[in-house]
């Protein structure tokens, strides 16, 4: 029994400039004065920020999706998981998923999400972009395939949730990491 709520928790917690453009960019460029460019910058990097946000934030919302629809058969190869999660977070959720169909559970129901950006560091090396969320997974349950009873120790919650976002070489932002933090409720 207590192997069984380990596994649930865990499952539960487991659950986001063309070249012709630069051509035709070069003749303005050179009549733009040091003043302009200085001004520009600000506003320049704010458009940097706001767009990484709505990336990650799309990866975290294609994460959540892709995890939901794993769990609905317990399925640790999904082909949606790689489009949104990297390891290490990825090598986490597929053991979860991994472990679930061991044990005969799939999840079922619906899990809310509020995420909002707290940090984007577009300095870092690789650049990433920090979430919070308040998952409210009340509705989420991992239930047994053979008779449809609820896996003890999988009631869901609402708590905080945290996850990073991380953008890759090829310029995906994917979700590396992730916690859920069930002891703080939101």
């Amino acid at each position: 029994m207590r192997r069984q709520r380990c596994w649930a928790a865990g499952l539960l917690a487991t659950l986001a400039v063309g070249p012709a453009a630069a051509c035709a960019a070069e003749p303005e460029a050179t009549t733009r004065t040091a003043s302009d460019r200085r001004a520009a910058a600000p506003a320049d990097r704010d458009a940097a920020q706001r767009a990484a946000a709505e990336a990650a934030l799309a990866a975290y919302a294609g994460y959540l999706d892709a995890s939901r629809a794993a769990g609905r058969h317990s399925d640790p190869r999904h082909p949606e998981l790689a489009r949104y999660v990297a390891d290490p977070l990825l090598t986490k959720v597929r053991l979860a998923l991994h472990r679930a169909r061991e044990n005969g559970a799939v999840g079922t129901g619906t899990l809310r999400s509020d995420p909002t950006v707290t940090t984007v560091d577009l300095e870092a090396d690789p650049p990433t972009v920090e979430i919070q969320d308040c998952l409210d997974a009340t509705g989420y349950r991992l239930v047994f395939t053979r008779n449809k009873r609820t896996v003890p120790g999988s009631d869901g919650s609402r708590h905080l949730a945290t996850a990073v976002a991380t953008r890759y070489p090829d310029g995906r932002w994917l979700i590396s990491t992730g916690a859920a933090h069930q002891d703080q409720p939101c």
